[in-house]
């Protein structure tokens, strides 16, 4: 109070529980009787879920063919170097099966990849471009992109100027004036563009010359994607493509802006990856199987990979209940199960021959503060606490192991 009546000022907090750190709370104390019990239970039930999971990768057929190099090679098909190559059929060793072939065409810039399936590949069958050492995850390219833009708005190139496009944002041609890039940034501009055509059968059964195995590219974006993008509003006329769609569009957009929402390659490749080797879809086929034979894919390459270290490969997939194949995932359950396992029984081994003696619980100061009903009582539980502080000492004093709350 102050002389003139009027209550001072104070920064003391009220006087709740809350404030004043009286809650009710429950702490646990790891005993043997406790922890030993949980390093088991954790590894009974870990180990036999990473077994299932391994299990059903293993089960998964893949084949990968690399074909960074095949520009290097003659017209004639040539066997492969093992390493450019990886199978994984469930039931077949990897050493029996046929070394791919490649062969390119220099005038059409095609890359024919010849390959063995020694066994019937039931669907759902994907087809991936997988790639390596490309950073996708590297912070200035993951926000290289406009929202607005890719939600079909026109916006100019002073909106886009100096924004999270940069340097990929506008476009000047002889002095003209600046146009925007669309789509601008470097996702867009550094999209995947090696034309990959669908497997051919050269060997059916039925007698017939060839056989193509029918894959669609519709489908292959993720729902949530193809709400992104939206039909632009750009005049062909207002915008220039970026560098790298030179292929594409040699003059520009002439005639129309091509559609992105539809172009679900676009969309696969705007969804950047968390790790520079990745691969991503491009055609699947939900309903027939694979059938076993000699294969053969075009691939129109156009993509350069070399220039900044990295490969490009073609996955032929199956898939089960965890996804593609990756037995990470069922080796670190293993890993943890069989870890617990092996401390549960360190510890017991530890605590049936030198077990340590235990203090008595009820000699806490959080015990005593509810054996005595002072909790609510600042005053009142700090001395309860020395006492109990006290209690502990003498305790220890006979080998038992007290944890006081200060």
């Amino acid at each position: 109070m102050t002389s003139g009546g009027s209550e001072t000022k104070s920064k003391r907090p009220s006087n709740t529980a809350f404030k004043q750190q009286r809650l009710r709370a429950w702490q646990p104390l790891l005993t043997p009787k406790s922890v030993l019990p949980t390093f088991f239970i954790i590894g009974i039930i870990f180990a036999p879920i990473g077994g299932w999971l391994l299990w059903a990768s293993e089960r998964i057929n893949e084949l990968r063919i690399d074909y960074t190099n095949c520009d290097k090679l003659s017209n004639s098909l040539t066997s492969i170097d093992p390493s450019l190559y990886d199978y994984h059929l469930h039931g077949i060793a990897s050493s029996t099966i046929t070394a791919p072939h490649q062969q390119y065409d220099s005038d059409s810039s095609t890359c024919t990849i010849s390959f063995s399936l020694p066994k019937n590949l039931e669907p759902n069958v994907y087809l991936y471009y997988r790639l390596t050492s490309f950073y996708q995850n590297h912070r200035r390219y993951t926000k290289s992109f406009d929202v607005d833009q890719l939600k079909g708005k026109p916006r100019s190139a002073s909106d886009l100027s100096g924004g999270d496009c940069s340097p990929l944002d506008v476009h000047s041609e002889n002095g003209g004036p600046k146009k925007p890039y669309y789509p601008c940034g470097l996702i867009a501009n550094s999209i995947f563009n090696d034309t990959i055509s669908q497997p051919v059968l050269t060997n059916p059964s039925g007698g017939e010359s060839s056989t193509t195995y029918s894959m669609t590219e519709t489908g292959i974006a993720w729902e949530s994607d193809l709400k992104r993008v939206n039909p632009s509003q750009y005049k062909p006329g207002d915008v220039y493509p970026p560098p790298n769609w030179a292929a594409r569009y040699k003059d520009g957009y002439t005639d129309e802006i091509p559609d992105l929402s539809k172009d679900e390659h676009f969309l696969v490749w705007m969804r950047t990856a968390g790790l520079p080797t990745f691969r991503k879809l491009y055609m699947k086929n939900t309903q027939d199987a694979m059938q076993s034979g000699i294969y053969q894919i075009n691939v129109v390459m156009n993509y350069d990979t070399r220039s900044f270290g990295g490969t490009k490969s073609i996955v032929i997939s199956t898939t089960s209940f965890i996804g593609g194949r990756n037995p990470v995932l069922g080796i670190a359950f293993i890993a943890v199960g069989g870890l617990c396992v092996l401390l549960g029984c360190i510890f017991a081994i530890r605590h049936f021959y030198r077990p340590r003696r235990l203090g008595d619980h009820t000699y806490l100061s959080w015990n005593q503060q509810v054996a005595s009903g002072l909790a609510d009582n600042s005053t009142g539980r700090m001395g309860t606490t020395a006492a109990a502080t006290g209690r502990n000492k003498s305790a220890g004093a006979e080998g038992g192991v007290m944890r006081q709350r200060p």
